[in-house]
Order: C-alpha cells, then structure tokens, then sequence
C-alpha cells in the first residue's frame, strides 16, 4: 500500500504540513495552555518534558503534521496519522489539538475533511482513538460522521491507566 502519511493538505482555513523539528517552540506555544488538555488522557501534555515526548513521538511516527491558520500563516495544533493497518485496511487519525480560539467547528472540521479524503484515497475505514472522559472530542468526530464501534481499548503507556479509549470510525462513502 502506497499511503503517504505526510502529504501537505490545504483547504480555505487551514494547511497540514508535514511537522519537522523546527515547529517544536511554536508547537509548544500552542499547547502550553492547561484547559487544552483537562479532558485529555494525559493532562499533563502542557508541561516541557511531557510535550517533548508528544513531539518527539509525532517527529518519529512519520505521519505527523503542523495545522496552519491560513488566513496569518501561524502554527495552530497538530494531527496525526497512525496505526495504518494493510490487512484491516485502515488507518487512524490521532494525536489532533488545536489552540482553543480554533475550538468549536470551522478548524477541525476542515482539518478532518482533508485528512478523511486524503486517507480515502488509500484505505476505505478511518479509526480514531478518543479517551473516554475526552466529550469534547467525542462530540466534534460525531459532528463530523463518526460512528462509536469499542468501548474496550486499553490506554497507551503515557495516558491515564484508569481512562479507556473508545474507537470511532468513520467508513468511505462508496
């Protein structure tokens, strides 16, 4: 499967580029506000040496992007994709946070949009992995078509051991 991971995708509000070393202050300015992360798994990704991990993770992953505010070219969040799966023939789409002035519709929808139909290009399922306590974010991928399908996903090695995730999919419209 010949799935490019780190296209640059441009809609009328925002560009997902692929993210590079140099986007780490600029990246870390954005997700250094604490209410960003309150309903996240892992709370404490506002702070220097938890989000150093984060970014170091995205960098290697490979698949991960800078979401840019196009209207003044600045670095807004990030997303990534991950967990491209040939034999299920799916990939997910993760790891997405935006500054909270870009909460709330417009941004991530069309932040997702680029990513579903990039991906649909490729695999007909994207998955997406959201903490159960995570509402916020449950609530924008069922704005955006998702469907809940587990309920039983363990967190991973960084993220709160008592939180589970659920696993939402989004199917290509064939």
């Amino acid at each position: 499967m010949d799935f490019d991971l780190q296209p640059t995708l441009r809609g009328q509000l925002v560009e997902a580029r692929p993210l590079c070393s140099d986007d780490f202050y600029a990246l870390f300015l954005d997700a250094i506000d604490p209410l960003i992360w309150v309903q996240h798994p892992d709370r404490e990704r506002h702070t220097r040496p938890v989000f150093q991990r984060f970014f170091d993770g995205a960098i290697a992953s490979k698949g991960a992007f800078a979401v840019i505010d196009r209207a003044t070219g600045r670095v807004i969040g990030s997303s990534r994709y991950c967990a491209l799966d040939p034999v299920r023939r799916e990939v997910e789409i993760g790891f997405t946070f935006l500054e909270r002035a870009f909460w709330g519709g417009e941004y991530n929808g069309e932040l997702k949009t680029l990513m579903l139909d990039h991906a649909f290009r490729f695999v007909p399922r994207v998955v997406f992995r959201v903490g159960e306590r995570n509402l916020r974010s449950q609530k924008a991928l069922l704005k955006i078509g998702a469907k809940l399908i587990d309920e039983s996903r363990p967190p991973g090695p960084h993220e709160d051991p008592t939180s589970n995730r659920l696993v939402f999919a989004i199917d290509h419209p064939a």
